[in-house]
């Protein structure tokens, strides 16, 4: 397959874009948790003078992609971490927002897919998604697209040996025929 034809057939339809709000929702996300742990009073004053720089550049490297083929994710400071996940084992997006998310106008998509370790939990987290409601609509579609082309293509399989379908079923009455004469000589036997 040339490298033109991979090009296409993983050609980018959306990058979603972050809200800014999620910058003031982390930054104070961040003054709660360290005001509610022994440590984090200690490191409170430190979040206070640098939790904005930290929060402006891990918002700059967030990147979420969907292309015809996968989602694609990253995100980080010091330790980046990105993912692809192909839209064929997305099982569900779900859309969330409680009430401090509503506050700063801001909601999530937990995306689970096939093979995950535990009930309940997301493979990936995507908060601050721009018009999140669209952006899951869009993923889903996309899945089902893929996922449809994909069951069009594999509707005629072929065996290990590269048999299709057409080839199998004479071999399989074959093989059903012989079964019978087996059977027919045991019972003979008895």
């Amino acid at each position: 397959m040339s490298s033109q034809t991979q090009r296409r057939r993983a050609e980018k339809l959306l990058e979603a874009k972050f809200d800014p709000r999620l910058k003031t929702y982390s930054y104070v996300g961040g003054i709660v948790i360290f005001t509610i742990t022994i440590v984090g009073i200690i490191l409170l004053p430190f979040w206070l003078i640098f939790g904005k720089i930290y929060i402006n550049r891990y918002f700059d490297n967030l990147y979420c992609e969907l292309t015809t083929r996968a989602l694609h994710f990253k995100k980080g400071v010091w330790f980046q971490t990105e993912r692809t996940i192909p839209l064929d084992k997305i099982q569900d997006l779900t859309f969330k927002e409680g009430p401090i998310l509503r506050y700063f106008g801001l909601s999530y998509l937990m995306i689970e897919t096939a093979g995950q370790s535990a009930q309940g939990v997301s493979d990936l987290s995507l908060t601050g998604i721009v018009d999140a409601r669209n952006f899951r609509k869009i993923v889903l579609d996309q899945r089902d697209e893929t996922t449809d082309k994909q069951s069009y293509v594999t509707s005629a399989p072929q065996t290990e040996n590269g048999l299709n379908q057409d080839q199998l079923v004479p071999l399989l009455q074959d093989i059903n025929r012989t079964l019978k004469n087996i059977e027919q000589k045991l019972e003979n036997r008895s």
